[in-house]
Formats: C-alpha cells, sequence, structure tokens
C-alpha cells in the first residue's frame, strides 16, 4: 500500500475522532437532548472511535511493513 493510501486512512481516522469528539462535547453541554438519544449516540460515538483507532494502527502497520 502506498504512502498515499496510508495517509488517506490516518486523515479519515482522524476526521472521526474529531467528528465525535465535538458531537460528545456539544451533547454533554447541551441539556435539551433525552437520555435515549444521548445513550445511542455515545454508543454511536464509543463504536466509530474503536474503529478509528484500529484503522489508525493498521495504517501504522502498513507504513512499518512499506518502510
Amino acid at each position: 500500500m502506498g504512502r498515499s493510501a496510508v495517509w488517506t486512512l490516518r486523515l479519515s481516522a482522524a476526521w472521526s475522532i474529531w467528528v465525535w469528539a465535538v458531537l460528545v462535547r456539544n451533547m454533554l453541554i447541551d441539556h435539551t437532548h433525552t437520555t435515549g438519544f444521548r445513550t445511542v449516540h455515545l454508543a454511536l460515538a464509543v463504536i466509530s472511535l474503536g474503529f478509528a483507532v484500529a484503522t489508525i494502527v493498521i495504517a501504522q502497520r502498513l507504513a512499518r511493513r512499506s518502510a
């Protein structure tokens, strides 16, 4: 896998982390959402952040192999 593909994976994961971090922060500040809404979106955030971390780990391994 090329360097551009590895950087695309890294940037995609970083973007996902940024978006979910902002959403969770805003959701915790804004108290107009129901508990169900918060629970579902926090679960989605945890799952998405897990995928983002896994993507970064895979990109790191691919970068080491190609170096």
